[in-house]
């Protein structure tokens, strides 16, 4: 019975530190590396957050940041470019949550000519997604 109330009081302390914002929230980063006067058309949402259209520029970056819920966090984005924006690829930007909480993870998406590539910030960019 110990190890559960340890159990407990563990979880009770994380939430409790995450909700006073002492943990470093997660975040995801669309950036538009296409070329010059290409606007980038960027669509995010979970189940519950709408995050609006946006309309990027060459250069700029849509950012945004939220914490982990106990259940599952999934951010699906649509990305589109080109002429009437009929270049388009849909993927999950973030999936966290669960068992398994996380904190300050960073997921960096870089929009470019060949697709969309992804890095946590560590390691080099993959391109993970081509334009459909």
């Amino acid at each position: 019975m110990s190890r559960l109330w340890c159990f407990l009081l563990i979880i009770t302390l994380c939430v409790g530190l995450n909700n006073a914002g002492l943990m470093e929230k997660n975040s995801v980063h669309v950036k538009n590396s296409l070329g010059p006067n290409n606007i980038l058309r960027v669509d995010c949402s979970s189940k519950d957050d709408f995050l609006g259209v946006h309309d990027l520029k060459p250069g700029q970056t849509f950012d945004f940041s939220f914490n982990d819920s106990i259940f599952k966090t999934k951010f699906d984005c649509t990305l589109a470019q080109g002429q009437g924006f009929i270049h388009q690829a849909s993927f999950r930007a973030y999936e966290g949550g669960g068992f398994i909480v996380h904190y300050g993870k960073k997921n960096f998406w870089d929009a470019r000519e060949d697709g969309i590539y992804f890095t946590h910030g560590k390691e080099t960019p993959k391109l993970e997604y081509k334009w459909s």
